[in-house]
């Protein structure tokens, strides 16, 4: 958690993918303040003519970008989240900012279960950090 989806059916190679997992990753560790080791994002490549906005067929330049994340962010952050994903991910494939389009859900942290625990409140990962197992918790450190 965050779980950023990625949908498309653009050819997105795997530099370019790397550079939006790193954009992503960045703006989310900023912009909420989270630890960069909770961050995921999923590439999901669909086939051309599968995605329809009002009961056409949408371009096969459009990206979508759904995330789940840890409720308790202020709209503020969300909006600066949003428009940097937005205006990074079209920098990054060179597409209008108009094609990519970023949707950010809450879930209660209580709602969520990874590396074996439910997730700590926002703000409250390194109690959470510190409470498990060594090697997970040096595993998760290097991500950082």
């Amino acid at each position: 958690m965050p779980t950023y989806v990625i949908s498309t059916a653009k050819d997105i190679t795997h530099e370019l993918r790397a550079r939006i997992v790193e954009s992503i990753t960045a703006i989310h560790s900023v912009k909420a303040t989270a630890p960069r080791y909770f961050v995921q994002v999923i590439f999901n490549k669909v086939e051309p003519g599968s995605i329809f906005i009002g009961g056409e067929a949408a371009s096969p330049d459009y990206v979508w970008v759904r995330a789940d994340i840890r409720a308790g962010r202020t709209p503020e952050q969300k909006a600066r989240m949003l428009r940097r994903i937005m205006q990074e991910t079209s920098d990054i494939l060179a597409i209008s900012d108009q094609d990519v389009w970023v949707y950010i859900s809450d879930i209660p942290a209580h709602g969520v279960l990874e590396f074996g625990n439910v997730l700590p409140e926002p703000g409250d990962e390194e109690k959470w950090l510190a409470s498990l197992p060594s090697d997970l918790r040096e595993k998760l450190r290097k991500a950082v």
